[in-house]
C-alpha cells in the first residue's frame, strides 16, 4: 500500500519520501513538477528561461509548452503531442492565431490561462478559418475556398498603386487577358465589395491589381510585411465570387521575448521608486491586446 502510494506521488510530481527535496522529472518536454503537486511549463529563448505558468495536470502543462514551442520555433518545433497542421481547418486557424500575436502576448495568455478563450473569440469573429468558409444569409450564401497568400512588399504599398500577383497564382486562379484590363470584384470579411482592375504588364511581364488598390491599402492600413489572402467561391455558380482578407503582421519584431515576461521565481521582482512599486503599475498597463485575424502565412 505504501509502495503504491509512493509510486503514485512520484508519478504526480510529489517529492519522494526518501528524498523530500527532490522531485521526479516529467516525461514531457518543457514540463517541471512543483512541490504542491502541480506542474509548471517553461521554454527557453535566447538562453533565457520563460515561465509559461503552473497547471493542475502534467499533460495540460505539456500542451501549453507545445503552444509556445510552435509560436517560438515555428514548424520545426519539437512538441509533446501532434503538431498543428495547416491542412486541418482547426489547426490552420490556431496556427494563424499564433502568427497574429507576438511571443509576449502568447506567453501572457498562457500564464493567465486566457489562451483558449482568446482563440475561441478569434474563431467566432473570423469567418475565414481553415481552407473553406461561407458568407451570406440563409437565402443566399457562397462557399469560399482558399486560393493563396501574397506577402506585401514595399513597392506594393508605394506610389505605383499596384499589387503584383505571383504569376503561378495569377494564371491559375484569375481570368487571363494580356491585351485588356479586366475588372474584378472582391468582397472583404465585412461584406464590403471592392472593385479592382486586373491586368498584365508586358514591360515587367507581371500580373497586377491596379485601380482601386490604393484606396484599399489606405482604408485597411496595409503595411509592408502584411499578408493579402485570396479566396474564391467553390459552389456551382456561373459567376465566380472572390474574397480578399488582410493579415496584419505583429507590430513588434519578435527576436527575443523581453525579460519582463521572464520570471525565475514566478513572481515579478518589485521595482520601487520613492517607495512605490512601479513594476506592478507597468504590468497592469501593459496587459495583452487581442489582434483579430486568422490568416496563415509562410
Amino acid at each position: 500500500m505504501n509502495a503504491n502510494l509512493q509510486k503514485q506521488e512520484s508519478s504526480e510530481g510529489f517529492a519522494s519520501k526518501e528524498n523530500p527535496c527532490k522531485l521526479k522529472s516529467s516525461r514531457y518536454k518543457g514540463v517541471v513538477p512543483q512541490h504542491n503537486g502541480r506542474w509548471g511549463a517553461q521554454i527557453y529563448e535566447c538562453h533565457r528561461r520563460i515561465w509559461l505558468g503552473t497547471f493542475a495536470g502534467e499533460s495540460e502543462a505539456a500542451g501549453v509548452y507545445d503552444i509556445a514551442a510552435q509560436r517560438f520555433r515555428g514548424f520545426g518545433a519539437t512538441t509533446n503531442f501532434k503538431k498543428l497542421c495547416k491542412s486541418d481547418p482547426e489547426g490552420a486557424t490556431e496556427l494563424s492565431f499564433l502568427a497574429a500575436h507576438s511571443k509576449e502576448e502568447i506567453v501572457r495568455m498562457l500564464r493567465h490561462h486566457t489562451y483558449d478563450e482568446e482563440l475561441r473569440n478569434s474563431r467566432r469573429k473570423n469567418p475565414l478559418s481553415g481552407n473553406t468558409c461561407w458568407m451570406g444569409n440563409s437565402n443566399r450564401s457562397h462557399v469560399f475556398e482558399f486560393l493563396f497568400n501574397k506577402t506585401v512588399t514595399p513597392s506594393d504599398v508605394g506610389k505605383l498603386n499596384r499589387l503584383v500577383i505571383p504569376k503561378q497564382h495569377a494564371e491559375k486562379h484569375f481570368p487571363i487577358n494580356k491585351d485588356d484590363k479586366i475588372p474584378i470584384n472582391f468582397q472583404d470579411e465585412d461584406g464590403k465589395v471592392w472593385r479592382f482592375t486586373y491586368s498584365y504588364w508586358g514591360s515587367s511581364q507581371s500580373y497586377v491589381i491596379t485601380k482601386g488598390w490604393r484606396l484599399f491599402v489606405k482604408e485597411k492600413g496595409i503595411r509592408e510585411g502584411d499578408v493579402v489572402s485570396f479566396w474564391s467561391s467553390s459552389d456551382c455558380s456561373d459567376l465566380k465570387q472572390y474574397m480578399i482578407d488582410i493579415f496584419h503582421r505583429p507590430s513588434r519584431i519578435d527576436r527575443c521575448v523581453p525579460t519582463s515576461i521572464e520570471d525565475h521565481n514566478h513572481d515579478q521582482v518589485p521595482v520601487r521608486l520613492f517607495g512605490v512599486d512601479i513594476s506592478r503599475a507597468e504590468a497592469t498597463s501593459s496587459s495583452p491586446q487581442f489582434t483579430m485575424n486568422s490568416r496563415i502565412y509562410n
